[in-house]
């Protein structure tokens, strides 16, 4: 373990780190809005949803790629300068099959100018707006002076030799750009060392996004070897700080994942053929009965989820945790909640998000330390309506509302208005599936391609539901039924297979183990696609 810091390092590190997230940062942002507002457009989310920007930032993600419009203006870069959490944090690939890959598959998400640290402003600023001569030098230099002396600085602290020569630039550079910040320099020069601050920017400032996708090969290790790979020693961070690496850690390991997992369905997508619905898609592949673990407490599993590994986790909100095993009950695992778990859905491999029975705060979990990651409390969420994932986001239910949130963030980044009082969430592709907590007998869904809710009615009460391979639904009813929707949502059938209890019971189906997941009593049952 290495020896902390000197404080006075430590201090000096502090307020060129200051100078560079409260004065820097703020510089460019306000640069980027005035550019777009000149051009007529309103706020950040247009300007990068309009053509010719979202044409520049897809080719500094994507490599050899030609676009189906505007060929003319397509740029191939052996050197991709946008990362994959950058390009996630502005766009969403649209769902379904596609013959080509361009900037036309992607919609914009609701990004605002505070999203943007100081690389991703620079970049949109140098690649996408009018810039003087000297504007377009002075914001690389800025660029340049946080990766030289904060990036992968891992030891968090500034000499005073090397202060004196980089304070001078900086200062300089900065107000060129922006004369009015010379009191918001002498103001933060004079500031004393806040520990808990410095953390905070220590955290901000260090390219861990970049370090963990420069290192995807090793995305499976732990995270002490991460940090050795990162020379960077657990005496240099706190608690705080190995918790928010270990939740990067966790994202960055599950977009590789889904990445992978996406490969693997674009090669196997010519196996997948449309179901004939009701017809018998599974077969049996193992019961297991959990009357030791559940301590006879079968109702007392309010909801399950199969991760990708084929692990279960399942919500005990009368014991207070999340249950944690294999689909035949061994290495059995929990993780102890300070609430009662009601609902739960998978993130990625290793976290998951639950809510709480009759608590506004959503909890992530990382189920292979059993670590707490966050709590979201989000005032007027209806923990009754589940939870869902949907695009990498969390989908809760509010009144009459659909909350859409950033996990990484925890603000909520979309509304979407309904006209019920929402039950079991259910997110799909393009599309968001609901009941209505009042017992009516219809499935509801918004779907984003026509920005518009769809209903069918079905023989009873739907109370939750799965989607399957192709885009179709098992659906289990109130009156003991499983029913088989089309993935248009226009017909359905009864399964004549399955029958279930309609008392707390879970179905889920998992697109990488193509499996089924039911619950049942103490009964846990896993279907395998035949």
């Amino acid at each position: 373990m290495s020896k902390r810091p000197d404080p006075d390092d430590r201090r000096r590190y502090f307020i060129v780190g200051s100078v560079i997230l409260e004065i820097v940062t703020p510089v460019f942002r306000q640069r980027l809005e005035k550019d777009y507002k000149s051009k007529g457009l309103g706020c950040l989310q247009d300007f990068i949803n309009s053509k010719p920007v979202i044409h520049i930032l897809f080719h500094l993600r994507h490599t050899n790629t030609k676009c189906c419009v505007d060929t003319t203006n397509c740029r191939y870069r052996k050197k991709l300068p946008l990362y994959y959490s950058q390009w996630d944090l502005l766009y969403t690939e649209m769902p379904g099959p596609h013959k080509h890959h361009c900037h036309c598959l992607y919609t914009t998400n609701n990004v605002k100018l505070d999203d943007l640290d100081i690389t991703l402003a620079s970049l949109i600023l140098l690649n996408c707006c009018n810039l003087t001569p000297n504007e377009v030098i002075l914001i690389r230099e800025l660029r340049e002076f946080k990766n030289n002396y904060l990036s992968h600085n891992t030891k968090g602290a500034i000499t005073e030799k090397e202060f004196q020569t980089l304070w001078k630039d900086l200062m300089t550079g900065v107000l060129q750009l922006d004369p009015s910040k010379q009191d918001d320099f002498i103001r933060i020069q004079n500031r004393p060392l806040d520990d808990s601050l410095c953390n905070k920017y220590f955290v901000c400032l260090l390219d861990i996004h970049k370090k963990l996708e420069e290192i995807s090969d090793k995305l499976e290790s732990s995270t002490a070897e991460i940090l050795t790979a990162m020379n960077i020693s657990n005496g240099q961070l706190n608690v705080e700080l190995l918790t928010k690496l270990e939740e990067i850690l966790q994202y960055v390991r599950g977009q590789s994942s889904k990445d992978k997992t996406d490969r693997q369905v674009i090669k196997q997508k010519h196996k997948i053929q449309s179901y004939k619905l009701g017809q018998s898609i599974f077969t049996l592949h193992q019961q297991t009965d959990l009357t030791s673990v559940l301590g006879g407490d079968w109702r007392g599993v309010t909801d399950i989820v199969m991760m990708d590994d084929g692990r279960l986790v399942m919500c005990l909100p009368r014991q207070k945790r999340l249950l944690i095993c294999n689909t035949d009950g061994s290495q059995v695992d929990s993780i102890d909640v300070q609430g009662m778990p009601y609902s739960v859905t998978a993130i990625n491999n290793s976290t998951v998000a639950v809510t709480l029975y009759l608590s506004n705060c959503i909890e992530m979990y990382d189920i292979n330390n059993k670590l707490k990651l966050k709590s979201i409390s989000l005032p007027g969420i209806c923990w009754r309506s589940g939870i869902t994932t949907k695009n990498n986001k969390l989908v809760v239910g509010g009144d009459n509302i659909l909350l859409i949130i950033d996990h990484q963030t925890g603000k909520v980044v979309q509304t979407i208005q309904t006209d019920c009082d929402h039950n079991k969430l259910h997110g799909s592709g393009d599309r968001i599936f609901y009941s209505n907590y009042n017992n009516n007998n219809n499935l509801y869904w918004y779907s984003y391609t026509d920005d518009r809710h769809h209903t069918l009615t079905l023989p009873s009460t739907p109370c939750r539901m799965t989607t399957l391979q192709d885009g179709s639904l098992y659906v289990r009813c109130s009156d003991r039924s499983v029913q088989h929707v089309s993935s248009d949502g226009t017909q359905y059938k009864q399964v004549k297979t399955l029958q279930s209890n309609p008392f707390c019971e879970s179905i889920h189906y998992n697109f990488t183990q193509r499996q089924l997941v039911t619950k049942q009593n103490n009964y846990v049952t896993v279907y395998s696609e035949i």
